[in-house]
């Protein structure tokens, strides 16, 4: 039997991540697919584990609302922009901006400082953005990566469906590397513009850049704008948050 203070739970879209966590650092990481979970599959995921109160960011609210089901009665906080973040918020409608942008803001001031942007590859790549004055300020939101490979493959007859990873070439020799080549280099591209932008819009020259996500080692290495990769960026911040209000 493992033990912890916290189980923190990152419910995105795509996947949902479970971690044991002490105060001090994160333990364990178990993960499903976010459209699979169960009431039965998130009690199975956690077996053998035993904490005091769990924290949840969730972006689905219906597995959301299932997961704390299945984890009741123990204590449950869960994310959102009234709690304690140790961040200020200047944003006109702070209810909207989702719980993971949250946590990961927090853990970005946390490790990095501020200014800093994160850029999260999930889904959608989203970038948030915490001003000199250490207050999250907003962000972008583009399409996920392989959103935009998978709208080619059912949007036309002939492009296949592709594995991403880095592109042998530029210029293509075939469907697949010409493919890979305008996802890859032009994502990355696009990346680079936004920040770009960002920083001009902040008025500093210095802003740590800080990638996490499924997608975030394989578009980071040919950015040297990246400062650092962080797969478990939302889940420290959670684990920051959840020693903030417990």
């Amino acid at each position: 039997m493992a033990a912890g203070d916290f189980l923190l739970i990152d419910n995105s879209n795509s996947f949902t991540k479970f971690a044991l966590a002490s105060r001090e650092e994160l333990g364990p990481v178990r993960r499903a697919a976010t459209r699979e979970l169960t009431e039965a599959t998130v009690v199975r995921l956690v077996r053998g584990w035993r904490f005091a109160a769990i924290v949840l960011s969730s972006v689905v609210p219906e597995k959301g609302a299932l997961i704390a089901r299945a984890l009741a009665p123990t204590p449950l906080l869960q994310v959102h922009a009234k709690i304690r973040l140790g961040i200020g918020i200047d944003y006109p409608k702070p209810h909207t901006i989702g719980a993971d942008r949250l946590a990961n803001a927090v853990s970005a001031l946390h490790f990095f400082g501020a200014p800093a942007v994160v850029v999260d590859f999930g889904t959608a790549v989203t970038f948030d953005i915490i001003d000199r004055a250490r207050n999250y300020v907003g962000g972008v939101i583009a399409p996920g990566l392989e959103a935009m490979t998978d709208y080619l493959h059912t949007r036309t007859a002939l492009l296949p469906k592709i594995r991403l990873l880095e592109p042998p070439r530029a210029i293509g020799k075939t469907t697949r590397e010409a493919m890979l080549a305008g996802a890859v280099h032009g994502y990355r591209g696009l990346v680079r513009q936004i920040l770009v932008e960002i920083r001009h819009e902040l008025g500093a020259r210095r802003v740590s850049v800080v990638a996490t996500g499924g997608y975030a080692d394989l578009i980071a290495t040919g950015l040297p704008e990246m400062n650092a990769v962080r797969p478990l960026l939302t889940l420290e911040g959670l684990r920051l948050i959840a020693n903030l209000n417990l």
